[in-house]
């Protein structure tokens, strides 16, 4: 059961929850404390394992007819089995995440707790019978965006809450800024925060949308319908493209001219703008495809398996830039 349970988790996508919210959190200007461990630890395991082990149970007869399936990219048993071991996956979800929920309620604000209940739901509604957002055109990519997107808002939220961003209050707002949060002074993000949370709500819809384009045939086979069904795969991909270039632009553009950016005189500016770049791989990643055909659209999985990849070097990447804004403040 535990193999199971692991598959369903998919451990190549742990990274791409717990590290936005970490980074928020710090980046908000809060400290390495108990709310950051348990928020990260929640980020990686248990919240994969709900968002993905709900989606393996409430999508198995169309996971059945997908290539894709039964390995790092999706869960899959046998139909032996799958009586005995869907619920179990169910009820292993809500059962590792409660105490981590419970934990992130108490500790929060009503903003914190309101961001916190939006994630489950979206979560939830994404797969399960009578909600499915993952049918609903458009509606599937923003749903999709806000499982990665809610994350870092959390993170945000949190360090806001009860002062826990309080120490570096003062130089947020001397200018020298902490990149996403105001510190002690306010709840919201700085200018250069939105912007961020901005872009990577971007990049998690165009991801979404590249994803979809690999399971054009199967989905419709099955009588599934996604973004990628509803617009046909070329136009998903040129979609999908165009908003990577759109995320990178936001970021570049704000970084430079935005309220604190380069030209501004502020210290934020120029992280942001260099994160910008960050898009660059992913466009030419999904750009390759931009002629891309119904029938052709399985050939996507070659690009998608190279994004997967693409996050971890990203990831690493935004590290070292992290750790240059925090010696830099400091």
């Amino acid at each position: 059961m535990m193999r199971e349970l692991l598959l369903a988790s998919r451990p190549i996508s742990w990274v791409n929850t717990a590290f936005p919210f970490g980074a928020a959190y710090l980046l908000a200007g809060a400290p390495v404390d108990l709310v950051f461990v348990l928020g990260c630890l929640f980020f990686l395991v248990p919240y994969n394992l709900a968002m993905y082990g709900i989606n393996d149970v409430f999508d198995y007869e169309s996971d059945l007819r997908n290539p894709r399936k039964g390995g790092v990219e999706g869960g899959l048993v046998s139909r032996e089995v799958a009586a005995v071991v869907h619920p179990r996956i169910l009820w292993a979800s809500a059962a590792i995440c409660l105490p981590f929920v419970l934990f992130l309620l108490v500790v929060g604000s009503w903003v914190s707790n309101a961001i916190l209940v939006l994630a489950l739901f979206a979560v939830v509604a994404y797969s399960v019978r009578g909600l499915r957002f993952k049918e609903i055109p458009v509606l599937d990519s923003l749903t999709s965006s806000t499982h990665f997107s809610a994350p870092a808002w959390l993170g945000v939220a949190l360090a806001a809450a009860d002062g826990r961003s309080e120490d570096l209050a003062d130089v947020a707002t001397s200018g020298a800024v902490t990149v996403l949060g105001h510190g002690a002074a306010e709840a919201l993000p700085t200018p250069a925060g939105w912007l961020v949370l901005l872009a990577f709500f971007l990049w998690g819809c165009a991801a979404h949308a590249f994803g979809a384009v690999q399971d054009v045939l199967p989905d419709r086979a099955g009588g599934l319908r996604s973004i990628a069904t509803a617009f046909g795969a070329r136009a998903t991909v040129r979609l999908s493209t165009m908003t990577f270039v759109v995320a990178g632009v936001v970021l570049v553009a704000g970084g430079l001219f935005g309220p604190g950016g380069v030209f501004g005189g502020g210290f934020a500016g120029w992280p942001v703008a260099v994160a910008g770049l960050l898009a660059v791989p992913y466009v030419w990643n999904t750009g390759r495809f931009w002629n891309v055909t119904d029938d052709t659209s399985a050939g996507t999985n070659r690009g998608w398996k190279l994004f997967i990849r693409l996050n971890y070097v990203v990831g690493f990447l935004a590290t070292l830039l992290m750790i240059v804004v925090v010696v830099a403040v400091g």
